[in-house]
């Protein structure tokens, strides 16, 4: 039975839960060939399970996050959990491909769990303890997506398609009764209704010290999908390099982000909010603009290209779960409102870049132009930290109310 109401859930059950919203959008995508085999349809069509999941997550973001600021996070996290395992079931009986893609988008209901996550760390703590903790679970969601195609993968070899679904279902089940008996309820000032928690996004918008924060999320995550954008181009056109190589290099983005949010984790409570998210930004452009002068002076080698790369991943991890305490810190009452709002800038900003970049990028300019890419959106995610900065010199600091 759920312990008492006063009791904060454990950090652990909060990692496993993001850990679960990440690793269902890629474990099962070596598997896409077969399901397209086995259900003789086009692997375009297939393919919009990816496409279509981050749609569908993406106007969920702001849909949960606003629910739980008005029926609690408990009850949030179970009806999505329990809507998982339906939908998990559905792609595993699936007998077409409409029938799987129709469930496969009803899975995106857990992506959100992440952004609620976020808001339950804030209810139960604030600025750069929070920021400590987000440190902590934002480790979960960099190495997760990074191993989980690697079970998937090994699944699909030993049992077919069908078993990442099976793993779904456990892996749901379990997280479920986890967070059946842990996770009690955090939210202690809920919303009269959830029309005016909606309209509460007004207050957001109008709020400069969130679009701070929250442009610094999305410009700094922004540089890794503009990296997954055009990473594969400079592969095949400066490096020659397989995909199997380009696979391993990409890692060190991932690596890089895992170091950051342990060290923010680590360091955040001592040096506060903004001074993680200064040092995030200048270490990415530092390494980015010495990665862009090495290549104009023709200094070009596997190591130092994605070295730079890595600079970002490291810069991220310092930056990205500092500001994340800070959304939900600018209005607390509205802080699922606020995860939600600004997870959806978040991935709607990074399509767009990573499309950006897929337009301007050529096999001439791949290299160069990629880490200038990269630059100009960790540029902007440092003046969004600047602006923060400005508005804490006139104000109080948010992270010491």
């Amino acid at each position: 039975m759920p312990g008492k109401a006063a009791d904060p859930p454990a950090l652990m059950t909060l990692i496993v839960l993001s850990g679960l919203s990440v690793v269902s959008l890629n474990m099962f995508l070596p598997s896409l060939a077969n399901i397209a085999r086995e259900f003789q349809a086009d692997y375009a069509l297939v393919n919009l399970c990816i496409a279509g999941y981050a749609a569908v997550s993406c106007v969920l973001q702001l849909v949960m996050g606003p629910l739980s600021d008005r029926l609690g996070r408990r009850p949030v996290i179970l009806a999505a959990l329990l809507l998982f395992l339906v939908a998990s079931l559905g792609c595993l009986l699936a007998s077409n491909v409409w029938v799987f893609l129709t469930f496969r988008l009803m899975q995106a209901v857990i992506a959100p769990a992440y952004a609620v996550s976020v808001a339950i760390i804030r209810d139960v703590s604030a600025g750069s303890k929070a920021a400590s903790s987000i440190g902590y679970v934002a480790m979960t969601s960099a190495i997760a997506p990074m191993l989980a195609p690697m079970l998937g993968g090994a699944l699909d070899d030993l049992y077919g398609w069908r078993a990442s679904f099976w793993a779904f279902l456990v892996m749901g089940g379990a997280t479920l009764a986890l967070c059946w008996v842990d996770l009690r309820e955090t939210n202690k000032t809920p919303a009269a209704t959830f029309t005016r928690q909606v309209r509460s996004y007004g207050t957001l918008v109008g709020s400069g010290r969130f679009w701070g924060y929250a442009l610094c999320m999305t410009f700094s995550r922004g540089a890794f999908f503009v990296f997954i954008g055009g990473a594969s181009l400079v592969a095949v056109s400066t490096f020659r390099i397989s995909a199997a190589q380009l696979g391993f290099y990409m890692g060190t983005i991932t690596a890089g982000f895992v170091l950051g949010s342990f060290l923010c984790g680590r360091f955040s409570e001592r040096y506060g909010l903004t001074t993680m998210m200064l040092t995030g930004g200048l270490v990415a452009c530092a390494g980015l603009i010495l990665g862009i002068l090495l290549c104009l002076y023709g200094v070009v080698s596997l190591p130092i290209y994605f070295g730079a790369c890595g600079c970002v991943g490291l810069g991220n991890g310092l930056a990205i779960p500092s500001s994340n305490a800070g959304v939900v810190s600018v209005r607390p009452e509205m802080a699922g409102s606020a995860s939600g709002l600004s997870a959806a800038l978040t991935v709607g900003g990074g399509a767009f870049l990573s499309a950006i970049t897929g337009m301007v990028l050529t096999e001439a300019n791949a290299a160069p132009t990629l880490l200038a890419m990269m630059l100009l959106s960790s540029g902007m995610g440092l003046l969004a930290t600047l602006y923060v900065m400005r508005l804490d010199a006139q104000e109080k600091p948010l992270e010491r109310e």
